[in-house]
């Protein structure tokens, strides 16, 4: 059985956390305030189980005691059934500890910039793509969180070419991160009049927000340019010039911006997107490493390059990184993630377990 001592000083430091809070100076600093909030909050779980585990060892010590001094039989198997439970319950709140000690991505608690763009299918991958992000937007929506719009690529018959949107609300990079990669689609077009199943491949590219005192830009380095916005929006978009095109010169990166009501509103939500593009391309030029394992590749929308099939002629979703398979795609389609994402976390904080623990297996 694993010895969780260390934990103690977690718990001082929860029951100091809970102190400090209660004190009329702490109301003072409001961003202290909620930085001990945050904190508090995140070692809860992780107390509170450590305390059930230490409660279950003392009732385990005293069940032994007991045991060791009762002489009437009949007294002493009730002692000992007791006993078989309290170490079931034990061996349970032993691999819960486990579970909370696995280490977080630290940007699971973040909003994230989401970006999908049609790949190999034409018009078929675009449909698919709107699709997309109608599932993303009645997932968070399920959950509480905000979508924001922040550019779009439409075509005449309803897809998307690419879209790029913000999902907003705690805990959304926890559990979206998993959607980065290709997305396949097997069906029969719309527009297809001889019924041949195409295949036809989107991709998802899930970003962590990044705050400004994660990466700040050099305005120096940036070139700010207006221009008139074009699509749905109201009459006032084709007057007015407050689509904004933001290009950071040293990368070449460039954000444009048209989806909201005024150029201030445009260039916020287009520098939100390149400061998390930047911080991307940053983690993932210094730990290349851990890309595959992080989902942070999406590859060319090469239909080989594929993590997840939705097949329409057998009713099917396929997850291809841990070989889970669903039925009824369309409710996947209209929310029901959480189906394909709880399994995830699952084989992800499994994994994490083998890495933190790997003489177990031999044991």
């Amino acid at each position: 059985m694993q010895n969780f001592t260390e934990l103690y000083e977690v718990e001082r430091r929860y029951e100091e956390l809970a102190h400090k809070m209660s004190t009329p100076d702490a109301a003072a600093d409001a961003d202290g305030y909620a930085r001990m909030m945050r904190d508090y909050k995140e070692l809860t779980p992780l107390v509170e189980e450590y305390r059930r585990y230490t409660d279950l060892q003392k009732q385990e010590q005293d069940a032994k005691e007991m045991l060791a001094a009762e002489s009437d039989p009949a007294f002493a198997d009730m002692v000992q059934q007791e006993l078989c439970e309290i170490a079931r319950n034990l061996a349970q709140s032993e691999e819960n500890l486990r579970l909370l000690l696995i280490p977080k991505d630290a940007d699971d608690e973040k909003s994230v910039i989401l970006e999908i763009r049609a790949g190999a299918g034409g018009e078929e991958a675009a449909l698919f793509a709107h699709s997309l992000w109608r599932m993303y937007t009645m997932y968070a929506a399920k959950r509480g969180w905000q979508c924001s719009t922040i550019s779009a690529n439409e075509t005449e018959l309803g897809g998307v070419k690419e879209i790029v949107f913000s999902v907003e609300g705690p805990g959304v990079y926890s559990r979206l991160k998993f959607e980065s990669g290709v997305h396949r689609v097997q069906r029969v077009p719309e527009t297809e009049t001889q019924g041949r199943i195409h295949t036809s491949t989107v991709t998802v590219a899930v970003m962590p927000e990044a705050e400004e005192v994660e990466l700040e830009i050099d305005p120096k380095d940036l070139r700010i340019d207006t221009f008139r916005s074009s699509g749905a929006g109201g009459q006032h978009i084709n007057k007015t010039s407050s689509a904004i095109r933001v290009t950071h010169l040293p990368s070449g990166m460039v954000v444009e911006c048209q989806d909201q009501r005024s150029q201030r509103e445009n260039k916020e939500q287009a520098l939100k997107v390149l400061r998390s593009r930047l911080l991307q391309q940053k983690q993932d030029a210094y730990d290349a490493e851990y890309n595959a394992k992080r989902q942070s590749q999406v590859g060319s929308g090469d239909r080989s390059e594929k993590i997840r099939t939705y097949n329409f002629p057998q009713d099917r979703v396929t997850d291809h990184r841990i070989g889970l398979t669903l039925r009824n795609l369309q409710g996947v389609l209209d929310g029901d993630l959480d189906r394909v994402v709880e399994p995830l976390i699952l084989a992800d904080r499994e994994e994490k377990l083998k890495q933190n623990n790997p003489n177990e297996e031999g044991n």
